[in-house]
């Protein structure tokens, strides 16, 4: 009985195996060319059921934009929304289980939320028809934003065949199969092809169209 104790501590003590996934997404733009920032890509395992962290980060409204562009955050994971402009602003999505309606604020005030699905959530301002922003929501740890050059590293990933995805605004989705070793890298290649990619103009939050250019 003691012995058969003192093994469970042991092997609650032992560190779970887990890999690495590394490599690089390439993104084409228009006339073939290879895009000089790929910052705004976002690289995930597709499956492992691991709960990621809540955690918190921001999406700042200033010079009638959301800086940055695209965040990945972990589902129960809030993102707050601070207008640093003299002028009202909103921020909104209509996508799926992630809708949501800030009211409208300005500066100092910080609107909030708080997002508990998986999914990509498309953010706009009702009043400024030229702001918008993308909040990537995974159900897993396992996410990063590819660096400028394209690189990224995941870390702690579950050994065996696991879904590796990519995803840009304007490249759309890939997907590759790697196999990550208990110990150790694998390494993968994805493109993502935005060279006939066409911007559409969105609605605003009662889904009709802007009444103007925005102010």
């Amino acid at each position: 009985m003691r012995r058969a104790a003192v093994l469970g501590l042991l092997l609650a003590a032992a560190p779970l195996q887990a890999g690495v996934v590394s490599g690089k997404v390439t993104l084409m733009e228009r006339g073939g060319r290879e895009a000089a920032d790929a910052s705004w890509v976002v690289v995930w395992v597709e499956g492992p059921r691991v709960r990621p962290k809540p955690a918190r980060t921001s999406v700042i409204m200033r010079g009638k934009e959301f800086r940055p562009r695209v965040v990945v955050v972990g589902v129960g994971s809030t993102v707050d929304f601070p207008n640093e402009d003299p002028i009202f602003h909103n921020a909104f999505s209509v996508s799926g289980d992630n809708r949501f309606d800030l009211d409208l604020y300005k500066r100092p005030k910080t609107g909030a939320w708080t997002f508990q699905r998986p999914g990509i959530v498309r953010v706009y301002c009702n009043i400024h028809p030229q702001m918008s922003a993308v909040v990537v929501v995974r159900d897993n740890p396992f996410f990063a934003r590819a660096n400028a050059d394209g690189s990224f590293r995941l870390e702690g990933v579950p050994p065996g065949k696991q879904v590796l995805k990519a995803w840009h605004e304007r490249g759309g989705e890939a997907t590759v199969e790697v196999t990550v070793p208990a110990e150790g890298t694998a390494t993968a290649s994805l493109t993502l092809d935005g060279s006939n990619f066409k911007a559409t103009a969105h609605k605003n939050k009662l889904g009709k169209d802007y009444s103007g250019p925005g102010y």
